[in-house]
């Protein structure tokens, strides 16, 4: 027997039995779930571009939106439960594979249809300086004829601007749900303009610091990096969302008014892709220049140290030269000195003479080797 929802639309088989927690790297307290706060931050349903109804639960809204012929629902959750996603599921038929991939979070940007149900995942992002990291959102949609779901986890992106954006555009809001999903991916890419900002403002430093002869440097390019591959994979996956849906323009009836806007869009995260892909290949080149630098450096100092070690070597061969000049006379002094009874030199009248000739002629002997040597 076919699995109904409660507008009788046949749905595919969501398994209620199966669990899947979300990965944590924290321990969180437990929540009764009496007292578990609710996932929904805002919740309205829209005729004609403007709000007719302002639901406070699930199924308050599902009741609105009955009630209200040609209406669109747009409802924002955080961190919702698996219940109420099941909920939303059976109510508007959402495919148990995205609503999988909306429990388990952790995707990358993407887009999938189901039938009429688009299912949209995106990156948010934004800049942290003085750690200079970039910190990521993930945001899931469920965009329907008559529905738009938005799933958070994490607290960017800001929806309420988004919304308070489209209740000012009646006009923009009255196109439907593909209107809602270019407004949230517009207010995306634009959030990445100034994680671009911030990333070659410290690009900047990090030249200013490689010529500088900082020697952290090289940490700091390794880390901001790292920095720019994560928001490579934030934006390019997004260029794929942004084609898929160009395709789809004419065949799911987006106006020509939609298309123009989404094309604005993709020109925006098409410059933002390319400033990101030449940050990477100029952090490499920075990264290149400084281990040339640190290079040059090092062969720098290793040959003031040779330069250092030869004058010292020069400066020890003088000081045995001179030692090895004087050793003689003082061996030759010091045998004549000895005070023996029977030293045939001692009563002889030339012995002194010839002690201080031999002393004269060893020492002149040495010193012309020494000096010949270039010792001294």
């Amino acid at each position: 027997m076919a699995n109904l929802n409660r507008r009788g639309i046949p749905m595919p088989f969501v398994s209620r039995s199966r669990r899947v927690d979300p990965p944590s790297t924290a321990p969180q307290a437990v929540i009764e779930p009496a007292a578990r706060r609710s996932s929904m931050v805002d919740s309205a349903v829209y005729a004609d571009g403007v709000r007719v109804a302002s639901p406070r639960t699930l199924a308050e809204t599902y009741r609105a939106l009955d009630a209200t012929p040609g209406g669109v629902a747009w409802i924002g959750l955080y961190r919702p439960s698996e219940k109420e996603l099941m909920s939303l599921a059976e109510e508007f038929s959402l495919h148990p594979l995205a609503v999988e991939d909306a429990i388990v979070a952790h995707q990358r940007p993407k887009l999938e249809r189901y039938d009429t149900v688009l299912f949209v995942v995106l990156k948010a992002a934004n800049y942290l300086d003085v750690p200079e990291e970039v910190d990521f959102g993930e945001l899931h949609l469920f965009v329907g004829p008559n529905f738009v779901i938005t799933v958070r986890h994490s607290e960017s992106p800001d929806l309420s601007t988004v919304r308070q954006r489209m209740e000012g555009e009646r006009e923009l809001l009255a196109l439907g749900p593909q209107a809602i999903l270019y407004a949230i991916i517009d207010a995306v890419v634009d959030a990445y303009s100034p994680v671009v900002a911030g990333l070659a403002n410290d690009i900047d430093e990090i030249e200013t610091q490689v010529f500088g002869g900082d020697a952290l440097v090289s940490r700091r390019i390794y880390e901001l990096s790292r920095e720019v591959i994560d928001f490579q994979r934030a934006t390019h996956p997004l260029s794929s969302v942004m084609v898929a849906l160009e395709r789809g323009s004419a065949k799911y009836g987006v106006t020509e008014e939609l298309e123009r806007r989404l094309r604005d869009v993709a020109d925006h995260l098409t410059q933002v892709n390319e400033r990101v892909d030449g940050f990477r290949y100029l952090l490499r080149d920075i990264l290149t220049v400084n281990s040339t630098l640190v290079a040059e450096r090092q062969n720098e100092e290793m040959t003031r140290l040779a330069h250092s070690t030869h004058r010292q070597g020069e400066e020890v061969k003088k000081i045995s030269s001179w030692a090895a000049i004087l050793f003689a006379p003082s061996l030759i002094a010091g045998i004549y000195g000895m005070n023996f009874t029977h030293m045939p030199e001692l009563q002889w009248p030339l012995g002194y003479p010839l002690a201080v000739v031999a002393m004269l002629g060893l020492s002149s002997l040495l010193y012309a080797i020494f000096k010949k040597r270039g010792w001294l």
